[in-house]
């Protein structure tokens, strides 16, 4: 198997990239995402791709535990080069896969500790970190890491779900709390927070009240229909600002049409046009993580939800990967 080594501009090293498709077919080899080197295949990492097959925070319907495997097989068909963004991500910067956590499927506890370690593990040298869950618990260690290292952070929570409910059945740590634990704990810039493509029937008004409570802005899938996707990332990148800012997808935010394979889906939803073009807004903002979540293998058909899931932790992938390389061109100069 031939992989594509690429020699970034003025650098003497070059960047792994993913296994050559003239040589190795697409529906052959391992399934890294975006089939990328592995973290041990490499003397340097750049941009980590992770997953964490952990479900035991739902509420209705597991399966997200699969979610990891299930979208690096989905993203068997991604290309080295983004038009959209007129972006190599992979020449960029060295982008690897950093395989699975291996999380306690039991103690949702010691799952989150694990799950915060092996962040700050993965991002100790200053490279970047997406994470494919996995259910939306894993968002809260995630959080506690990158604070770590970036004091408190900017957070644009793509979801269906506010996920800043108290409790379930008396349970502080679920996938529709770690919001409000983020915030309670301080991890999050409560001046730089915003849902966005929310929608569906809530407990109470009282869930909105405590949301807005916590400095939450939110942008409905309503919204995104009628305003507009460039009016959008307008409002989503004023909010922000030049924060530090941390991106968290629940793949149910898009519509059951786009993505049926996930644990609580609403109708209603953004389509993943809309998803990938605002995700693209984003550029040149200081995105320090990310993490797409919810992918729940079970319930996916024809891998409609892993593929809208690659794609978005592709575009991701290539944002991570702009920043990273400016932090470099910062530090190192134009020889980095």
């Amino acid at each position: 198997m031939s992989r594509d080594s690429s020699s970034a501009e003025g650098r003497t090293d070059p960047f792994v990239g993913p296994l050559d498709s003239s040589r190795t077919p697409r529906f052959a080899g391992p399934a890294t995402f975006a089939r990328l080197p592995r973290r041990d295949e490499v003397p340097r990492a750049d941009v980590v791709v992770a997953g964490v097959p952990f479900d035991t925070g739902v509420s209705y319907r597991p399966g997200a535990r699969f979610g990891p495997s299930h979208v690096r097989e989905s993203s068997r068909l991604l290309r080295p080069y983004h038009p959209a963004l007129d972006a190599s991500p992979f020449r960029l910067a060295q982008v690897v896969d950093g395989g699975d956590l291996a999380v306690n499927p039991f103690d949702i506890g010691a799952a989150l500790e694990t799950v915060q370690a092996g962040a700050a593990e993965l991002t100790a040298d200053g490279a970047r970190l997406l994470t494919v869950g996995g259910d939306h618990t894993i968002a809260l260690p995630l959080l506690r890491a990158a604070a770590e290292r970036h004091g408190p952070v900017a957070l644009v929570h793509f979801d269906a779900h506010l996920d800043t409910w108290d409790t379930y059945f008396g349970a502080e740590y679920t996938h529709g709390t770690p919001f409000r634990r983020a915030v309670e704990e301080g991890v999050l810039d409560t001046e730089a927070l915003c849902h966005v493509g929310t929608r569906g029937p809530l407990y109470g008004k009282k869930d909105l009240e405590d949301d807005r409570r916590f400095g939450f802005g939110i942008l409905t899938s309503a919204d995104v229909f009628h305003q507009g996707v460039a009016e959008v990332v307008q409002r989503i990148r004023e909010r922000v600002g030049g924060r530090p800012l941390y991106v968290s997808v629940d793949i149910d935010v898009l519509d059951p049409a786009h993505a049926p394979g996930t644990g609580t889906p609403e109708a209603g939803g953004m389509t993943s046009r809309e998803l990938l073009e605002i995700l693209r807004g984003l550029r040149g903002l200081d995105l320090v993580g990310a993490d797409v979540v919810e992918v729940s293998p079970p319930y996916d058909h024809a891998e409609l939800t892993g593929i809208a899931a690659s794609h978005v932790a592709y575009d991701l992938v290539t944002l991570l990967a702009l920043r990273r390389r400016t932090d470099l061109l910062d530090k190192e100069g134009p020889h980095a």
